[in-house]
Order: C-alpha cells, then structure tokens, then sequence
C-alpha cells in the first residue's frame, strides 16, 4: 500500500478488544518512532509521525494478544477518484488497453485500492466489502480505474516517489449519492431522496455513507473526479451549487476524519463532461459543463478554489463499444489532468493547464470581436460559436433565438465573429462557444491553445450588463 508522505502524518487504525493497548511500529529504511494508543468503542486510531517519501517499511500493531503485520508499505502521495462511468471505465477498456497494461509493469510503486459497490442508509465507520485490495499493478491494474491509474503513472513520472490510487466510483450515479445531507442541505435539497427507491445508488447520500464516509480517517493529498452525465436529467439546474458543495463537504470531512492532516483545501481536480448524443439540440451536458464550473466556464475560481479540470469535448468516440457516452481515449483526459495538479497540486510553475478563455468582447452591429487571454490556434468554423439574437436584456431562453456566427478572421489571441445573421431590428444580446452535447470531431474544435494540446472551453456570456460595446468576462484566477 502507499500512505500519505510528510510533511502530512498518515493516519493507521483498527480494530481490537476493548480498553487493550496497542502498540504501532515502524521499520524500514528510517527508523520511526512507536506509537502507543488504547482500543475504544471498539477502535484503536494512531497518527504516525511524518514519513518522508519512499519504503518500503513493515508496520506492525500488537497488543498483548494479538499482531498483525502489513508488509512493503510505501510513503508518497495518495489520491482519491470518484465518480461514475467514466471513472469506473477500466483500463483493459481503453484504447491501446494491451500496451498500457504490459507499461504498468514498469510502476510497482503506484498502487491501487478499490471500494467495493455497496450503499449505506447511515454513514458506516468501516467499508462493507473491499472490490480490489492494494496492489502492484501487475496484479489487477486490468480491472481498476484508467483514468485513475494513467493519472496516477503520469505524476509519479513527474514526482518520482510513490503514488497511491483509491478508487471509488459508481456508474449512473447522481452528485447527490455521493454527498452529504449537510452539503444536500446546503443546496436547498432534502436529505432523503424523492426519487423511486429501487434505484438504490442513486438515492441521496447512500454512496458517501457507504464509500466515502469510511475513508475519512485516512490522510490523502487530493483528488480527481469524473462524474455529472447522471445529473443531466436530475436536478441539472442545482449542479452549479452540489457539486462545489459536495467538494467542500469532502475537504471538511476528510481534514476533521483524518485528524487535521488531509489538507481543509486539498486539491480537487475533475473532468468536464465529453459527449453523448452528435446530433443532439437538447442542452442538458453543456449546461452540465457549465455548472461544472460554477457557471464561471474555468476554474480554479472564487468559487471553486484550488481545483482544475480536463476539457474533454473534443475527445468523441462514436463507436465505441461501450456506447458514444463511454469514449476510450482516457490518454488524452488523464494527461490533461496531470497538468491541471501540476500546476494547482503541487505549484509548478509555468505550466500551462488552461484551455484559451476569453479576455474581453468587444461588439459591434456586424461583427464580434473575441480576445484570448492567451495566443490561440484557430481553425475555421461555420456553427461552433453562436449568437442571441434579441432586443430584450433577459434573452435567449429560446433555441431559435440562437443563430451560427462564422469565423470571419482570426488574429494571434482574437477571432472575429461575422454577426450579420442577425437581422434588424433585432441586436446580439449574448455569444457562446460549444454549445452542444457533440460540438466537434476527435482533437477538433477550432481554437486550442498555440501547442495545439489545450481545448478552448466552452462559455456563455449576455451583452447585458456591457460597458459601451466592451462585454464583461472574468479571467481565470490562476494559482
């Protein structure tokens, strides 16, 4: 297994007879202290002293009557992923699943764990089945999450100590099973779910009392998330208030669980939804994408702080045989990722994890001007950027409202939109960007950033309020 390196102290607990001592101990290439601490309720709890990265140690508890010993235990940096189908989606799934799964050899020292699926009525202080135990790769890297195992090689190959992977995810899942009924609260959502009971783990809290809840004592660094197709047709509206929610509930619940040492803002890093349908005109995954975001359209933001996300729109895979909801290409998304924790996680600077954003807008009767707040490589495009036409100041409810606005000319950092489709008396009351479910083909879309590795996010801006004929935009609040 991997715990967590200093300077944060990983947390080890069990299980023993009431009111016995146990006596927890370290050995292995650095000599630790030993731990003392008597079993209560049942339970013994120690929080080691800071281990710096590496091992492997052998960790013994005992007591008068009874000793357990895990062997080849790792200290590096521990990761959560959770989510749905996408998360859950395994790396003998993915594309080039055969390469990937003889490279996974060369990672002994990251290792995976993964929750069984099991839904809790109350919050559980022990998980009730264990799906994949720790491991080496070798063993069941097969089975386990790909994002989060091509996450986790990608960051060992730029830390060079260990890594350490749970996973726990179910697919179909809302955000809602997987929160709180303090963070459901906080979004005006009952506690108890409304919804048919049969569904089982979708109903509310049942995941994070089952899944979640019983890693809080353990000390972890950050983690990754991948989820929101399931909320699409469930309380698609509150998503921009229960998943940042659910993230701050998370990072309460696991600095108080693991005794102060999981960071109170540990980094959450988190993929923003690919596509489903490709002709599809119903709004329900850009809007998704949009709240992802808090409906800032980046992050990390004032809402949502030391987070980062993987673009994933332009990755489809329509013929996936998983169905065009599932796409293979988790390379790409996990990559993505990587740069966004290098960048928030660990604060190395000048990495670029930003897909271009808008800086300001500046409109007039035929034409839209857009600048980047970085330099952009553009290619032509008829449909992906679109207009409001109105005359009201509360507009575009309505789709047909929406018309095509082509890329007329493009500069270094700017496009500029042709608006003429917009006829008189009528006015470009917003703009946005990837306004679909399937805005584009595979690597696609028309603006990345100058490497051509970053997608453009998609946005949605309202002329109103403007100042004279410049739009206001928010800039990314970079770490």
């Amino acid at each position: 297994m991997v715990l967590q390196k200093s300077p944060e102290r990983a947390v080890l607990w069990g299980y023993g007879p009431e009111g016995a001592q146990v006596t927890v101990s370290l050995s292995g290439p650095v000599p630790q202290n030993t731990s003392a601490v008597n079993v209560t309720k049942g339970i013994w709890r120690v929080t080691l002293d800071p281990v710096d990265a590496g091992g492997p140690y052998n960790v013994t508890a005992a007591s008068e009557d009874y000793e357990a010993t895990l062997t080849d235990v790792l200290f590096g940096d521990v990761w959560l992923c959770g989510g749905q189908s996408n998360m859950y989606f395994k790396t003998n799934q993915i594309f080039n699943a055969s390469e990937e799964l003889v490279l996974s050899a060369k990672y002994p020292h990251v290792r995976t764990f993964m929750v069984a699926l099991n839904t809790g009525e109350t919050e559980l202080t022990d998980l009730i089945h264990v799906e994949l135990p720790w491991s080496v790769p070798k063993a069941n890297v097969a089975e386990f999450s790909a994002v989060c195992w091509l996450f986790g090689r990608h960051m060992y190959d730029i830390l060079k100590y260990p890594i350490g992977l749970v996973e726990s995810c179910w697919g179909g899942t809302p955000v809602e099973a997987w929160s709180s009924s303090r963070a459901l609260e906080h979004c005006g959502l009952k506690p108890t779910n409304t919804m048919i009971q049969s569904l089982g783990p979708r109903d509310n809290s049942v995941l994070w009392n089952a899944m979640i809840h019983p890693l809080l004592n353990m000390t972890i660094y950050g983690a990754i998330w991948y989820q929101g197709e399931a909320n699409v047709d469930y309380h698609q509206d509150k998503y921009n208030c229960s998943f940042p929610a659910m993230i701050d509930d998370w990072r309460m619940s696991f600095h108080q669980g693991s005794a102060y040492q999981t960071a109170p803002d540990f980094p959450f890093g988190f993929v923003q939804l690919s596509t489903y349908e490709k002709n599809s005109t119903y709004d329900g995954f850009p809007n998704i994408r949009w709240h992802q975001t808090a409906d800032t359209g980046f992050v990390p933001n004032p809402r949502l702080k030391k987070t980062f996300m993987a673009v994933a729109l332009d990755l489809p895979d329509q013929t996936s045989p998983y169905g065009s909801i599932h796409p293979r290409d988790k390379q790409d998304v996990a990559y993505r990722l990587t740069l966004g924790a290098r960048a928030v996680a660990y604060e190395e600077e000048k990495v670029t994890f930003l897909g271009p954003f808008p800086k300001h807008i500046l409109s007039a009767q035929t034409y839209i001007n857009i600048t980047y707040d970085q330099k952009v490589s553009v290619t032509w495009s008829k449909d992906i950027f679109e207009v409001c036409c109105s005359n009201v100041t509360t507009p575009c409810e309505a789709s047909s409202l929406w018309v095509p606005a082509l890329i007329q000319h493009r500069g270094s950092d700017s496009v500029l939109l042709d608006v003429t489709k917009c006829p008189p008396p009528s006015e470009v009351a917003a703009v946005r960007y990837a306004w679909k479910d399937w805005p584009c083909d595979f690597k696609a879309c028309p603006i990345y950033s100058s490497s051509n590795i970053l997608p453009a996010p998609p946005f949605i801006f309202n002329r109103y309020p403007s100042v004279g004929n410049f739009w206001k935009t928010t800039e990314p609040d970079l770490p």
